[in-house]
Protein backbone atom coordinates (compact mmCIF):
# COMPACT_ATOMS: atom_id res chain seq x y z
CA UNK A 1 0.00 0.00 0.00
CA UNK A 2 1.15 3.24 -0.97
CA UNK A 3 2.98 5.86 1.95
CA UNK A 4 2.72 8.53 0.06
CA UNK A 5 0.88 10.29 -2.50
CA UNK A 6 0.46 13.53 -4.25
CA UNK A 7 -2.90 15.41 -4.88
CA UNK A 8 -3.03 18.37 -6.78
CA UNK A 9 -6.21 20.30 -5.71
CA UNK A 10 -6.90 23.58 -7.52
CA UNK A 11 -3.26 23.85 -9.19
CA UNK A 12 -1.76 23.28 -5.55
CA UNK A 13 0.18 20.01 -4.95
CA UNK A 14 -1.05 18.60 -1.59
CA UNK A 15 1.31 15.29 -0.27
CA UNK A 16 -0.74 12.58 1.30
CA UNK A 17 0.91 10.45 3.86
CA UNK A 18 -0.05 7.14 4.62
CA UNK A 19 -3.65 7.02 3.20
CA UNK A 20 -4.57 3.43 4.18
CA UNK A 21 -3.99 4.50 7.66
CA UNK A 22 -7.35 3.40 9.79
CA UNK A 23 -8.70 6.61 11.87
CA UNK A 24 -12.43 5.09 12.08
CA UNK A 25 -11.04 1.87 12.83
CA UNK A 26 -14.86 -0.25 13.85
CA UNK A 27 -15.94 1.16 9.78
CA UNK A 28 -12.98 0.69 8.18
CA UNK A 29 -12.74 4.25 7.08
CA UNK A 30 -9.05 5.38 6.28
CA UNK A 31 -7.43 8.70 5.90
CA UNK A 32 -7.56 8.33 2.85
CA UNK A 33 -11.38 8.21 2.46
CA UNK A 34 -11.36 11.18 5.22
CA UNK A 35 -9.34 13.44 2.72
CA UNK A 36 -11.26 12.45 -0.29
CA UNK A 37 -14.64 13.44 1.90
CA UNK A 38 -13.25 16.90 2.28
CA UNK A 39 -12.33 16.96 -1.22
CA UNK A 40 -15.80 16.10 -2.18
CA UNK A 41 -17.52 18.70 -0.07
CA UNK A 42 -14.99 21.40 -0.53
CA UNK A 43 -18.09 23.78 -2.54
CA UNK A 44 -20.41 23.32 0.12
CA UNK A 45 -18.31 23.91 3.53
CA UNK A 46 -15.69 26.63 2.71
CA UNK A 47 -18.59 29.35 2.48
CA UNK A 48 -18.99 28.50 6.29
CA UNK A 49 -14.94 28.22 7.12
CA UNK A 50 -14.21 31.23 4.97
CA UNK A 51 -13.26 34.45 6.62
CA UNK A 52 -13.44 32.56 10.42
CA UNK A 53 -10.53 31.32 12.56
CA UNK A 54 -10.48 27.76 12.45
CA UNK A 55 -9.81 25.76 15.55
CA UNK A 56 -8.61 21.73 14.72
CA UNK A 57 -9.08 18.86 16.41
CA UNK A 58 -6.72 16.21 15.57
CA UNK A 59 -6.51 12.35 15.43
CA UNK A 60 -2.84 11.86 14.80
CA UNK A 61 -3.85 7.91 15.42
CA UNK A 62 -7.48 7.58 14.84
CA UNK A 63 -10.31 8.57 17.39
CA UNK A 64 -9.27 5.81 19.11
CA UNK A 65 -6.32 7.56 20.05
CA UNK A 66 -5.17 10.89 21.40
CA UNK A 67 -7.27 13.93 20.48
CA UNK A 68 -4.67 17.28 20.05
CA UNK A 69 -6.86 20.44 20.16
CA UNK A 70 -4.36 23.02 18.31
CA UNK A 71 -5.38 26.71 17.25
CA UNK A 72 -1.59 27.46 16.80
CA UNK A 73 -0.32 27.09 12.78
CA UNK A 74 2.40 24.55 12.80
CA UNK A 75 5.98 26.32 11.24
CA UNK A 76 5.52 23.28 9.09
CA UNK A 77 2.57 24.53 7.42
CA UNK A 78 2.66 25.59 4.04
CA UNK A 79 2.83 29.37 2.70
CA UNK A 80 -0.13 28.95 0.77
CA UNK A 81 -2.63 27.60 3.98
CA UNK A 82 -4.02 31.44 4.68
CA UNK A 83 -3.85 32.69 8.40
CA UNK A 84 -5.01 35.01 11.00
CA UNK A 85 -3.80 36.85 14.25
CA UNK A 86 -6.39 36.49 16.57
CA UNK A 87 -6.17 38.22 20.10
CA UNK A 88 -5.85 36.61 23.33
CA UNK A 89 -5.33 37.47 26.73
CA UNK A 90 -1.45 38.19 26.37
CA UNK A 91 -1.00 38.56 23.23
CA UNK A 92 -2.54 36.57 19.74
CA UNK A 93 -2.96 33.10 18.32
CA UNK A 94 -2.05 32.32 14.62
CA UNK A 95 -5.30 30.60 13.12
CA UNK A 96 -5.41 28.53 10.11
CA UNK A 97 -8.42 30.11 8.04
CA UNK A 98 -9.38 27.96 5.38
CA UNK A 99 -10.33 29.16 2.21
CA UNK A 100 -9.71 27.04 -0.59
CA UNK A 101 -10.04 23.26 -0.85
CA UNK A 102 -6.23 22.25 -0.95
CA UNK A 103 -6.48 23.43 2.57
CA UNK A 104 -8.77 21.16 3.52
CA UNK A 105 -6.94 18.11 1.94
CA UNK A 106 -3.77 19.75 3.92
CA UNK A 107 -5.51 19.75 7.07
CA UNK A 108 -7.44 16.18 6.31
CA UNK A 109 -3.60 14.89 6.06
CA UNK A 110 -2.80 16.35 9.33
CA UNK A 111 -5.51 14.19 10.78
CA UNK A 112 -7.53 16.91 11.45
CA UNK A 113 -11.23 15.03 11.60
CA UNK A 114 -12.98 18.08 13.40
CA UNK A 115 -13.36 21.65 12.01
CA UNK A 116 -14.27 24.19 14.52
CA UNK A 117 -14.73 28.02 13.48
CA UNK A 118 -15.60 31.20 15.65
CA UNK A 119 -19.02 32.65 15.48
CA UNK A 120 -17.42 35.76 13.88
CA UNK A 121 -15.19 36.48 10.93
CA UNK A 122 -12.27 38.52 10.15
CA UNK A 123 -12.52 42.03 10.46
CA UNK A 124 -15.32 41.88 13.18
CA UNK A 125 -13.90 39.13 15.31
CA UNK A 126 -15.50 40.30 18.47
CA UNK A 127 -18.94 41.02 16.68
CA UNK A 128 -20.53 37.75 15.91
CA UNK A 129 -22.60 37.57 12.98
CA UNK A 130 -24.20 34.04 14.36
CA UNK A 131 -26.43 33.27 17.52
CA UNK A 132 -26.38 29.64 18.50
CA UNK A 133 -28.93 27.91 20.10
CA UNK A 134 -30.21 24.35 21.21
CA UNK A 135 -33.62 24.76 20.07
CA UNK A 136 -35.58 27.36 17.69
CA UNK A 137 -35.09 30.55 19.02
CA UNK A 138 -38.60 31.97 18.64
CA UNK A 139 -38.75 32.30 14.75
CA UNK A 140 -41.92 34.65 13.84
CA UNK A 141 -42.32 35.71 16.79
CA UNK A 142 -38.61 38.18 17.47
CA UNK A 143 -38.50 38.35 13.39
CA UNK A 144 -34.95 36.63 13.26
CA UNK A 145 -34.55 33.90 10.42
CA UNK A 146 -33.47 30.83 12.04
CA UNK A 147 -31.31 27.51 10.77
CA UNK A 148 -30.89 23.90 11.97
CA UNK A 149 -28.14 21.50 12.26
CA UNK A 150 -27.27 18.30 13.13
CA UNK A 151 -24.16 18.12 15.29
CA UNK A 152 -22.97 14.74 14.42
CA UNK A 153 -23.60 13.97 18.49
CA UNK A 154 -26.87 13.58 19.62
CA UNK A 155 -28.20 17.23 19.54
CA UNK A 156 -29.03 19.90 17.22
CA UNK A 157 -27.94 23.45 16.84
CA UNK A 158 -30.11 26.66 16.16
CA UNK A 159 -27.74 29.45 14.12
CA UNK A 160 -29.13 32.76 13.66
CA UNK A 161 -27.32 34.73 11.29
CA UNK A 162 -26.82 38.99 12.57
CA UNK A 163 -25.44 41.87 11.59
CA UNK A 164 -22.20 42.18 13.28
CA UNK A 165 -23.40 45.12 15.36
CA UNK A 166 -22.93 44.31 18.74
CA UNK A 167 -20.30 42.40 20.91
CA UNK A 168 -20.45 39.21 22.11
CA UNK A 169 -21.78 40.01 25.79
CA UNK A 170 -24.51 42.17 24.27
CA UNK A 171 -25.36 39.39 22.36
CA UNK A 172 -25.13 36.48 24.72
CA UNK A 173 -27.40 38.77 27.00
CA UNK A 174 -29.77 38.45 24.11
CA UNK A 175 -29.59 35.07 24.26
CA UNK A 176 -29.78 34.19 28.25
CA UNK A 177 -33.51 36.50 28.03
CA UNK A 178 -34.39 34.24 24.56
CA UNK A 179 -33.53 31.00 26.65
CA UNK A 180 -34.98 32.54 29.84
CA UNK A 181 -39.07 33.08 28.24
CA UNK A 182 -38.51 29.49 26.38
CA UNK A 183 -37.75 28.04 29.91
CA UNK A 184 -41.07 29.86 31.40
CA UNK A 185 -43.06 27.94 28.49
CA UNK A 186 -41.75 25.08 29.29
CA UNK A 187 -40.22 24.62 32.18
CA UNK A 188 -40.82 20.78 32.91
CA UNK A 189 -39.06 20.13 29.16
CA UNK A 190 -36.38 22.97 29.29
CA UNK A 191 -33.35 24.17 31.73
CA UNK A 192 -30.34 26.42 31.68
CA UNK A 193 -29.51 24.92 34.31
CA UNK A 194 -25.25 24.15 34.10
CA UNK A 195 -25.04 21.82 37.04
CA UNK A 196 -26.13 17.96 35.18
CA UNK A 197 -27.70 17.03 38.88
CA UNK A 198 -30.54 19.53 38.78
CA UNK A 199 -31.39 19.33 35.33
CA UNK A 200 -33.36 15.97 35.69
CA UNK A 201 -34.15 14.75 32.16
CA UNK A 202 -34.48 18.28 31.43
CA UNK A 203 -33.00 19.56 27.68
CA UNK A 204 -30.16 22.01 28.66
CA UNK A 205 -30.37 24.96 26.97
CA UNK A 206 -26.80 25.75 26.08
CA UNK A 207 -25.49 29.61 25.13
CA UNK A 208 -21.90 29.44 26.35
CA UNK A 209 -21.08 29.36 22.63
CA UNK A 210 -22.12 32.79 22.51
CA UNK A 211 -18.47 34.45 23.53
CA UNK A 212 -15.16 35.97 22.11
CA UNK A 213 -13.22 33.04 20.29
CA UNK A 214 -15.22 30.46 21.02
CA UNK A 215 -16.34 28.06 18.49
CA UNK A 216 -19.02 25.88 16.64
CA UNK A 217 -18.59 22.58 14.74
CA UNK A 218 -18.35 23.89 11.03
CA UNK A 219 -21.27 22.78 8.75
CA UNK A 220 -20.40 19.51 7.17
CA UNK A 221 -17.07 18.89 9.44
CA UNK A 222 -16.83 15.08 10.00
CA UNK A 223 -16.92 13.73 13.81
CA UNK A 224 -14.43 11.99 15.40
CA UNK A 225 -16.67 9.22 16.65
CA UNK A 226 -18.15 5.97 15.43
CA UNK A 227 -19.41 5.80 11.94
CA UNK A 228 -18.29 9.26 11.23
CA UNK A 229 -21.37 11.38 11.41
CA UNK A 230 -21.17 14.60 9.55
CA UNK A 231 -22.79 17.90 11.28
CA UNK A 232 -25.46 18.61 8.31
CA UNK A 233 -27.78 21.52 7.62
CA UNK A 234 -31.32 20.64 7.90
CA UNK A 235 -34.55 22.02 6.15
CA UNK A 236 -37.19 22.67 8.79
CA UNK A 237 -39.47 19.60 7.78
CA UNK A 238 -36.64 16.93 8.22
CA UNK A 239 -36.81 17.51 11.79
CA UNK A 240 -40.29 15.52 11.88
CA UNK A 241 -38.86 12.73 10.57
CA UNK A 242 -38.99 10.21 13.49
CA UNK A 243 -35.87 8.28 12.19
CA UNK A 244 -33.43 11.05 12.34
CA UNK A 245 -30.56 10.26 13.49
CA UNK A 246 -26.75 11.44 14.10
CA UNK A 247 -25.74 8.31 12.05
CA UNK A 248 -27.95 9.01 8.54
CA UNK A 249 -25.31 11.90 7.25
CA UNK A 250 -21.75 10.45 7.20
CA UNK A 251 -18.89 10.66 5.02
CA UNK A 252 -20.37 8.03 3.01
CA UNK A 253 -23.99 9.60 2.77
CA UNK A 254 -23.10 13.41 2.41
CA UNK A 255 -22.32 13.40 -1.44
CA UNK A 256 -25.23 11.86 -1.97
CA UNK A 257 -27.46 13.94 -0.13
CA UNK A 258 -25.37 17.30 -1.60
CA UNK A 259 -26.23 15.69 -5.22
CA UNK A 260 -29.62 15.50 -4.42
CA UNK A 261 -30.68 18.71 -2.60
CA UNK A 262 -29.58 21.99 -2.46
CA UNK A 263 -28.03 23.28 0.34
CA UNK A 264 -30.95 24.20 3.39
CA UNK A 265 -28.71 26.89 4.50
CA UNK A 266 -27.77 28.56 0.93
CA UNK A 267 -28.58 32.53 1.42
CA UNK A 268 -28.14 32.76 5.16
CA UNK A 269 -26.12 35.68 4.88
CA UNK A 270 -28.76 37.34 2.90
CA UNK A 271 -31.37 36.88 6.40
CA UNK A 272 -28.49 38.68 8.72
CA UNK A 273 -30.50 41.51 11.18
CA UNK A 274 -29.62 43.50 14.09
CA UNK A 275 -30.95 42.57 17.43
CA UNK A 276 -32.45 46.19 18.51
CA UNK A 277 -35.98 44.96 16.95
CA UNK A 278 -35.84 41.31 18.03
CA UNK A 279 -34.90 43.22 21.47
CA UNK A 280 -37.81 45.24 22.22
CA UNK A 281 -40.51 42.30 20.56
CA UNK A 282 -39.02 39.58 23.01
CA UNK A 283 -39.41 42.69 25.95
CA UNK A 284 -42.83 42.34 24.61
CA UNK A 285 -43.76 39.27 25.11
CA UNK A 286 -41.89 38.56 28.24
CA UNK A 287 -43.80 41.50 29.91
CA UNK A 288 -47.08 39.89 28.36
CA UNK A 289 -45.80 36.55 30.07
CA UNK A 290 -45.10 38.07 33.71
CA UNK A 291 -48.46 40.21 33.16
Amino acid sequence: MARKVRDRVDDISVEVTRPGKLFFPDDGISKGELVEYYRQVAAAIIPYLRDRPLVMDRYPDGITGQRIVQKNVSKNFPDWVSRAEVSKKGGTVCHVVCDKPATLVYLANQACIELHVFLSHLGALDRPDQLVFDLDPLEGELGLTAYVKTTGGKGLHVHVPLRPEEDFDSVRGFARDAAALLVSRSPGQLTVEQRKEQRGQRLYLDLMRNAYAQTVTAPYAVRARRGAPVATPLHWAELSDGGLRPRRFTVRTMADRLAQSADPWAGMARHRRGLPGARRRLAALRNKAHS
